[in-house]
């Protein structure tokens, strides 16, 4: 999955941000010494978004860049992975799912290629966990509620992404002003905790620290910059959204998902999964030969799937429609017949920096507000 060099945007961006010339030393965590990054702030393993040159951008601008390998075959996560590794040195990580039927072979690939970070969209398995820590990887799961911050930490992970319900795709329902703090007082000292949804300054990662968190972790943030991948004129339609435009539906593929709000949505919303389930099929058959997935290991899926989340068939077959929706908006730009995942952070985000700028500017502005805490 090699990418071109970005062209000029048709945005503006923000002014330059040079690297700060001084950081504080309450931004240098405890989650930084784990994963070996210059600052606490960690870009998501988005579908569709977080390939090679986001990736590596985020490295070199010193945060944890993450590539999501979801929405790849097996082909394409070696290709990027080396594409990751040509553009720079520094750590990053690999967004998976833990069950697909090649989890295994990822894992493998990513220990020998000496990937840093395995994050996992689900639960990890407690042999998976193990076997990556084993192999010197950092596991770093996504959760959204205490109790999965509890099972996974019994499992000896060295990290969490907790997302609260301000944040973009499959969402839980917590507010993160109170997730973060009970994720951390769950896990104690054995887990750092990166909080996710609704961060996107400076502001946002001292409050997350005084939460007790270790980084924040930005998906839409990351999304809105120039390396991002997606269309510009898709960037411009999630720039001109206002902090209410957007909506948790389960209308797309059965589970919890905050998307922005269009008439697609609406329509999906109003209709029931019966209506819906046509869409859906051909929606499988389509991820099926996107990611070149036999069907005998398809249908395996759908029942960990079903197991593991406890979905009714129905859903297990609509739960195609949220990958194949969102490669319709942001990779080929139709709008009108895809979804549009987003944080509710989206109406304050009015630009479109580089990840440089972004990062230095974000650093800078918690140095700045740390100091004016330390004179007060």
């Amino acid at each position: 999955m090699s990418e071109a060099d970005p062209g000029q945007s048709a945005h503006r961006p923000a002014p330059d941000q040079p690297v700060p010339t001084r950081v504080h030393p309450a931004l240098s965590t405890r989650f930084c010494q784990l994963v070996g990054v210059q600052y606490p702030i960690v870009q998501t393993g988005m579908g569709w978004v977080a390939g090679p040159r986001l990736v590596a951008a985020t490295a070199e601008a010193g945060g944890l860049g993450i590539l999501a390998s979801a929405t790849m075959t097996f082909p394409e996560l070696v290709t990027a992975i080396a594409d990751v590794r040509s553009r720079t040195e520094r750590p990053f990580g690999v967004n998976m799912r833990t069950d697909v039927a090649d989890v295994g072979e990822r894992v493998a690939l990513m220990i020998d290629n000496g990937v840093r970070v395995a994050s996992f969209v689900q639960a990890p398995s407690a042999d998976l966990v193990t076997r990556c820590r084993e192999a010197g990887l950092v596991v770093m799961p996504t959760i959204g509620a205490r109790r999965h911050a509890e099972k996974v930490a019994q499992w000896g992970v060295d990290a969490v992404i907790a997302q609260g319900a301000e944040g973009g795709g499959h969402t839980g329902v917590v507010p993160t002003s109170l997730l973060i703090p009970a994720v951390v007082d769950a896990v104690g000292d054995g887990v750092a905790v990166v909080a996710a949804g609704g961060y996107f300054d400076g502001r946002g990662l001292v409050a997350a620290l005084a939460y007790g968190a270790s980084g924040i972790a930005m998906g839409t943030r990351f999304l809105l910059t120039q390396e991002s991948r997606v269309p510009d004129h898709v960037k411009g339609v999630y720039l001109a959204t206002p902090v209410d435009g957007t909506v948790v539906s389960k209308a797309v593929d059965g589970a919890p998902q905050r998307v922005i709000r269009t008439e697609l949505v609406d329509h999906l919303e109003r209709a029931s999964w019966l209506r819906n389930m046509p869409r859906a099929l051909a929606n499988a058959r389509a991820f099926r030969r996107e990611t070149q997935t036999s069907l005998t290991a398809l249908l395996k899926e759908g029942r960990a799937m079903k197991h593991g989340n406890e979905l009714s068939w129905p859903q297990v077959v609509m739960a195609a429609n949220a990958p194949m929706m969102t490669k319709a908006a942001l990779v080929d730009g139709r709008t009108d017949v895809g979804v549009l995942p987003t944080g509710q952070v989206v109406g304050e985000i009015g630009e479109l920096p580089t990840v440089a700028e972004l990062i230095g500017r974000i650093v800078a502005e918690a140095t700045e507000v740390l100091d004016r805490f330390s004179k007060s």
